[in-house]
Order: C-alpha cells, then sequence, then structure tokens
C-alpha cells in the first residue's frame, strides 16, 4: 500500500515467496505460523474488500491474492519448498533423472509402481499408501538435514528422489477414485 494515501500497489517483479510470508529462508517452516501470514495477507489484499475501488487496485488485489496464494502454496508443499530454495540458491530445479545413478532406488520404484498398477485391493492399496507417506517423511528429514548443512546438491539428490514419491502419491489417487 502506499503509505500517504493507501492505495494498492502492483506487486514486486519477483518477490521473495519467504520474505512475503514473514519467513526464515529456510527448508524447516512453521505451519500454522505460515497459515495465520496466509490468512492476514488474504484479508488486507482479498479482491472482495477492492470490488468499490478504481480498477487498477482492483487488478492489483488479483495480483496480489494470486502471488499470497502460490507463496503459500509452494512454502507449505516440503517438495515445492526445497525445489523453490535451489532456485534461490542458484541451482537448476531437482529432476527425477538426478538419481538415475541409484539402481536400488530405482528398482525400488518400479516394484512400487508394478504393485500399485497389478493392485485390485484396497488393503494393498493402503499399505502403499504407508509405504509412500514413511519415504516422503524420510526423505523430508533428509532434505532439510542436508539444507542445514548447506549440501546443496545433496538436497537436490533427495528432492529428485521426492519427486519419484509424488508421482507414485498421484497415481495412488487415481487408482483411488472410482472411475
Amino acid at each position: 500500500f502506499c503509505p500517504g494515501c493507501r492505495a494498492l500497489q502492483p506487486p514486486g517483479p519477483r518477490p521473495d515467496l519467504f520474505r512475503l510470508m514473514a519467513c526464515d529462508r529456510s527448508f524447516r517452516v512453521d505451519a500454522q505460523q505460515l497459515q495465520r501470514r496466509f490468512r492476514s495477507l488474504q484479508r488486507a489484499v482479498h479482491p472482495d474488500r477492492f470490488g468499490q475501488r478504481p480498477p487498477e487496485e482492483q487488478y492489483y488485489s488479483e495480483q496480489h491474492s494470486s502471488l499470497i496464494n502460490k507463496a503459500y502454496q509452494t512454502l507449505l508443499n516440503p517438495l515445492s519448498r526445497g525445489i523453490y530454495l535451489l532456485e534461490l540458491h542458484g541451482m537448476e530445479p531437482a529432476q527425477e533423472t538426478d538419481c538415475d545413478a541409484d539402481s536400488v532406488f530405482l528398482m525400488e520404484i518400479m516394484e512400487i509402481n508394478e504393485k500399485l498398477a497389478e493392485s485390485k485391493s484396497d488393503d494393498v492399496l493402503e499399505e502403499i499408501d504407508t509405504l509412500i507417506k514413511v519415504k516422503q517423511e524420510e526423505l523430508t528429514r533428509g532434505v532439510a538435514a542436508a539444507f542445514e548443512r548447506d549440501d546443496l546438491q545433496e538436497a537436490k539428490k533427495l528432492l529428485a528422489k521426492m519427486k519419484y514419491f509424488a508421482n507414485l502419491e498421484d497415481k495412488l489417487k487415481d487408482k483411488k477414485i472410482p472411475s
């Protein structure tokens, strides 16, 4: 907002999502603090509050609201938060090919994929769901430790593995939804 006239201003060209959401630039975030900040910012700039304002401010309100949603979703999810942190450090985003050399890991993913494809039972789907959650939690802890050690290459490698499990999670959701 303009300090003089209190008119809403356009968002900056490349805002720092951590600063926008009042978080430390760290892999570890306080989800409750993030949610409070999200709600507070949305209350201040939500387009519904700007219906009677000039069209320019209405447009800025939509831009800010969209940016706040993006920041919240990016920082809330460990995979997207890690990828964003790598980008802030000038690194290319993690790709699944970043862990291709790990044949044991790739075999594990292939086995889970096969089990998922062949599964007809809800019990097997629940077992796969639990396995995916456990693996994602392990990888999330590993990524947090890697960022704390400033080992960006290790963080990138672990984030690439997280992408595989995110893909498995999507496949599992598709399988659970009756077609």
